[in-house]
C-alpha cells in the first residue's frame, strides 16, 4: 500500500463521489497487491438476484450491448484477451441470471452463434437508469 501512494487516496475519493462502495486491496505474496473494485448492489425486485461478486460484471456486460451481438464483440468491448475469463465472469453468469439469452440455444457452440438481452435484461437497464 505504501508503494501505491497517492493513487489508492484518489481511488477511494472517486468511488465515494459517484456512490460506489470503496475497492479492497488484498496483498499476496505471489500475485502482489490486487484492488476489487464492486458496483453498487441493485435492490429492485427485478434485479434483486443480481447481487454479490458477479453483479459488476454482469452489469458492465449488459450496458455494452446493443442488438444481438458475438461473444467476441461483447468481450472486445471490455478490451479482454482471454476468452475462458470472459466466459466464466461475464457470459455464464449473466445466462444463468437469465439477463441475456443465445439467438441459437440448441446449438452453443454454432459459430453465428449471438447474444441479446432478455426481458429481464432491459428491466435491469430501465431500472438501474432511474436510480
Amino acid at each position: 500500500m505504501e508503494k501505491a501512494g497517492r493513487g489508492s487516496v484518489l481511488m477511494i475519493r472517486q468511488c465515494k463521489e459517484n456512490g460506489l462502495p470503496a475497492p479492497v486491496w488484498h496483498s499476496d505474496r505471489a500475485l502482489g497487491v490486487t484492488v476489487t473494485f464492486r458496483a453498487p448492489e441493485v435492490t429492485e425486485e427485478v434485479t434483486g438476484e443480481v447481487t454479490g461478486e458477479v453483479a459488476g460484471e454482469v452489469v458492465r456486460m449488459l450496458q455494452v450491448m446493443e442488438g444481438e451481438m458475438k461473444r467476441s464483440e461483447i468481450q472486445e468491448c471490455f478490451g479482454l484477451k482471454h476468452e475462458e475469463h470472459f466466459r466464466k465472469s461475464y457470459l455464464l453468469p449473466a445466462l444463468e441470471l437469465k439477463v441475456i439469452e443465445m439467438t441459437i440455444p440448441d446449438k452453443p457452440t454454432s459459430r453465428l452463434q449471438r447474444y441479446r438481452l432478455t426481458k429481464k435484461g432491459v428491466q435491469l437497464m430501465e431500472a438501474r437508469r432511474r436510480t
